[in-house]
């Protein structure tokens, strides 16, 4: 049985990883998360440039949390998240089905943009602003959710990513055009847009490589042998109450820079 993206779409394993994407496997999600601290701390201009492209995006929901009382409809518009299924991440029993983030991660968000970070985006901090401020919203939220968070909000980056790998490397016949939807944001019409890239099919459905260099583990959810192989540079997840204190002290400390 295949097991893994290389093994389904005919690909070296080689070829993965020297493009630094991570050989998913399409069985099940695997106990992996988008970091954005990884994306902040990069060396790499198009790192530093999602980075601010999610910071631009949480000022434009401070923005609109301040400026209105947001009805239940553009609550789902602009605040609720879609588990990003298509790349095979994160906390899952079983396929690739999660939760996401819903209508009540949406109101929480919306009023503490408005009453606890109306500055968010024009701190007096030396370093930027950060999404992993997240964090401090509500007790619960860690890195899945911050995952999750990120993954929709770099989205369009996932799918040109792997959109390279897949014209490089994989046959047509293995791959289709897709129409991705909330793949950018068009801040003129405020509105969520797709876009039509041309992807790897499974299932009738697309798959998204994701780069390693961006990635953390949680290895309390390795328990296969056959995993480990795979997981050996992928560094570890701190766990989510320590996470949530080390992240309130880094502010602290970036406050009185």
């Amino acid at each position: 049985m295949d097991l893994y993206f290389n093994e389904v779409f005919k690909v070296t394993e080689d070829a993965m990883d020297q493009y630094g994407a991570f050989n998913i496997s399409l069985v099940v999600d695997l106990p992996l998360f988008i970091d954005p601290f990884l994306l902040f701390n990069s060396k790499k201009p198009k790192y530093k440039e999602l980075h601010s492209a999610i910071i631009e995006y949480l000022a434009f929901l401070r923005d609109r949390s301040v400026a209105q009382n947001i009805s239940d409809g553009l609550l789902r518009q602009w605040f609720c998240f879609s588990e990003v299924r298509q790349n095979w991440l994160g906390f899952c029993a079983g396929g690739n089905d999660g939760r996401g983030l819903g209508i009540d991660f949406a109101r929480a968000l919306s009023s503490n943009l408005s009453a606890l970070f109306s500055d968010f985006g024009n701190e007096n901090i030396t370093k930027g602003s950060h999404l992993e401020k997240l964090c401090l919203i509500k007790e619960g939220v860690g890195r899945d959710t911050i995952s999750d968070f990120a993954t929709n909000l770099i989205k369009a980056y996932l799918a040109e990513y792997t959109q390279a790998f897949a014209i490089a490397y994989i046959k047509p016949e293995l791959r289709r055009k897709f129409a991705v939807q909330r793949a950018t944001f068009n801040y003129e019409t405020e509105s969520w847009m797709p876009g039509i890239y041309d992807l790897p099919a499974f299932n009738g459905d697309f798959v998204l490589l994701t780069p390693k260099e961006i990635l953390t583990k949680d290895e309390t959810w390795i328990n296969k042998e056959d995993f480990f192989r795979e997981f050996d540079d992928i560094p570890t997840a701190i766990q989510n109450e320590p996470l949530r204190a080390q992240i309130n002290q880094y502010f602290r400390v970036l406050r009185e820079i």
